[in-house]
C-alpha cells in the first residue's frame, strides 16, 4: 500500500507541472502576441502619400464631352516641393474631339512629339506653350487625339502662393496685386498660378504626385452647366461654333461668360420641364 501510495503521489506531481506548461502561472509574464485594440491598417497596405479622394484612371475613361461636363465640380490640386498645396474648383473646360475637329491639334488625325499625350491613355496631360511664353493644360479622354482643356479654376486653398507665382510670371501691371478672380480665370492664368509647365506634358493624373484631381466635397450640389463656343478658335470653320465650352453658370471665376449661350441653356430648361 505505502508503494501504491507513493506512485499516485508522483503521477499527481507530473500532472501539475504538464498543466502549468500550457497554463502560466499569473505570476509570470504572457509572451503572447498583445490582443489587437482595434480595426488596424497595415503599414505595407497603406502610403503617407495616398489620396483617399483622388480620382482614378476609371474617372478619365470616358468620350470628350462628358469628360469636360464631368470635369466641373471637381478639385485640381498641385503639391510644390516645399510640400504646399494648391487646390481650385474646375469651373470651365472645352473638349476636343479629335481627329475630325478641326480645332484640335490632332485634326486629321497628325501626331507629333508635340501633341502626342493627346493619343496617350486617358488621363494623361498635354501640355503645349502657347506665345512662346504661356501654358495650357489638357487631358486626354476616352478616343485617339481627344482631350479635355481646363479653363478656369475657383481658387480654394494656397490664393497667396498663387497670387505670388501669377504676379512673378505675368506682363504689365505688376504694381496691381490680383483679386481673387483673376487668379485662375482662364487656361494660361490657371497654368500660371498652379505652377504647371512643359515639365508635366506626358504626365498621368490618376497617379501623379505632384498633381492629381479629387471628387468635389460630399454634399456639394450639381453644378447647373452651360454649353458655349470654345473661345479663340476662328479659323475652325463650323467648328467654331459647336458647343463644346462648358461652365458652371453664375460662377464669378469662369473666364468667359456667354449671354446668348445661357440663355439657350435656360430655355431648353424650361421646355423640358
Amino acid at each position: 500500500m505505502g508503494q501504491k501510495k507513493q506512485r499516485l503521489l508522483e503521477a499527481r506531481r507530473h500532472q501539475s507541472l504538464t498543466d502549468g506548461a500550457q497554463m502560466p502561472s499569473t505570476m509570470e509574464p504572457c509572451l503572447g502576441p498583445p490582443a489587437p485594440l482595434g480595426p488596424q491598417r497595415s503599414i505595407y497596405f497603406s502610403s503617407p502619400k495616398s489620396h483617399s479622394a483622388q480620382l482614378g484612371s476609371e474617372f478619365f475613361d470616358q468620350p470628350a464631352v462628358p469628360l469636360a461636363r464631368a470635369f466641373l465640380g471637381q478639385v485640381l490640386v498641385r503639391r510644390l516641393d516645399d510640400g504646399t498645396e494648391l487646390r481650385g474648383r474646375i469651373v470651365e473646360t472645352e473638349a476636343y474631339l479629335g481627329p475630325e475637329d478641326a480645332a484640335a491639334h490632332s485634326r486629321g488625325g497628325r501626331q507629333t512629339p508635340r501633341n502626342r499625350g493627346m493619343f496617350m491613355k486617358p488621363g494623361t496631360l498635354y501640355v503645349y506653350i502657347i506665345y512662346g511664353m504661356y501654358f495650357c493644360m489638357n487631358v486626354s479622354s476616352r478616343g485617339d487625339g481627344a482631350c479635355v482643356l481646363l479653363r478656369a479654376l475657383e481658387p480654394l486653398g494656397g490664393l497667396e502662393t498663387m497670387r505670388q507665382l501669377r504676379s512673378t510670371l505675368r506682363k504689365g501691371a505688376a504694381g496691381r496685386a490680383l483679386r481673387d478672380r483673376e487668379l485662375c480665370s482662364g487656361p494660361s492664368k490657371l497654368c500660371q498660378a498652379m505652377a504647371i509647365d512643359k515639365s508635366f506634358d506626358q504626365r498621368d493624373l490618376a497617379k501623379d504626385e505632384a498633381v492629381w484631381l479629387e471628387r468635389s466635397p460630399p454634399g456639394s450640389r450639381e453644378p447647373a452647366v452651360v454649353a458655349a463656343a470654345r473661345v479663340g478658335i476662328g479659323q475652325a470653320g463650323e467648328w467654331a461654333q459647336k458647343p463644346l465650352r462648358f461652365y458652371v453658370q453664375g460662377s464669378p471665376w469662369v473666364s468667359v461668360v456667354d449671354r446668348a449661350a445661357e440663355q439657350n441653356s435656360q430655355a431648353c430648361s424650361d421646355k423640358a420641364f
